[in-house]
């Protein structure tokens, strides 16, 4: 299942989730969405298999990466 970090408040991950959704995507099924605010568990994910504390950052296996744009084109295929 791919893994979202996200914050609340951010609206390049509200692009990111829009985006599943339009594309047929599953919350829960498909995807899921990990808080990654500062003091998280999801915020220490994100620094240590990206090494920044930035989200929107998605994990699916042996892929991740930040930058909403590019989780989009990925979601899309």
């Amino acid at each position: 299942m791919i893994e979202l970090y996200m914050r609340d408040g951010c609206p390049f991950c509200q692009k990111v989730v829009q985006a599943a959704h339009q594309f047929g995507l599953k919350e829960g099924e498909d995807f899921k969405v990990i808080d990654a605010a500062q003091g998280t568990p999801g915020r220490e994910v994100v620094l240590n298999r990206g090494g920044k504390a930035m989200v929107p950052f998605m994990i699916d296996g042996d892929i991740s990466m930040y930058e909403s744009s590019d989780i989009i084109a990925y979601l899309k295929r």
